[in-house]
């Protein structure tokens, strides 16, 4: 499966967008689960959704705050992942930052947007004389009233391939 194809046939096809979701769920077992989809993906936007259901809930039958911190790391990662040329660059998660503002009692769409030039001020540019970057990715979930549910910051770990050292 050539996800980059997948991915730029889903911005124009909601066919390719299913299949796209279908995907990413083989390819991420650990949020499976959650059921997580996207709902919109764009060249510089990616909208998310944690849906409402019993797997996702706490114990009071709102959405539980791990699964809404996971949606913004997925999303974050996932359109940066869509952005950047995997071939080239490796990018990790160093720290996630939530904070909770309202429960959420229905579906809940997390949204995260970058531009070429937040590309290439936070990334690009730093990489070309430095071995690593951080860059923090904010994502506000809002459920489907509109009700601020969190908004997540996500630190992610970017770098070459070739600066990546690994113990064997």
């Amino acid at each position: 499966m050539n996800i980059s194809k997948i991915v730029e046939k889903a911005k124009k096809s909601s066919f390719y967008l299913k299949i796209l979701n279908i995907g990413i769920n083989r390819m991420v077992p650990f949020n499976r689960s959650h059921g997580f989809r996207i709902v919109e993906i764009g060249d510089h936007l990616l909208k998310t959704c944690v849906p409402y259901k019993k797997s996702n809930f706490n114990h009071i039958k709102g959405i539980h705050a791990c699964a809404l911190a996971t949606l913004s790391e997925f999303t974050t990662g996932f359109l940066l992942m869509s952005r950047l040329d995997p071939e080239k660059y490796r990018i990790i998660m160093q720290s996630i930052f939530m904070e909770y503002h309202y429960q959420a009692k229905m579906d809940a769409y997390g949204s995260f947007y970058i531009s070429e030039e937040w590309l290439d001020a936070l990334v690009y540019n730093p990489l070309s004389s430095s071995e690593k970057v951080i860059v923090e990715c904010e994502v506000k979930i809002h459920d489907k009233e509109g009700n601020h549910i969190s908004t997540g910051k996500v630190k992610w770990q970017i770098k070459s391939w070739e600066n990546v050292k690994t113990k064997v």
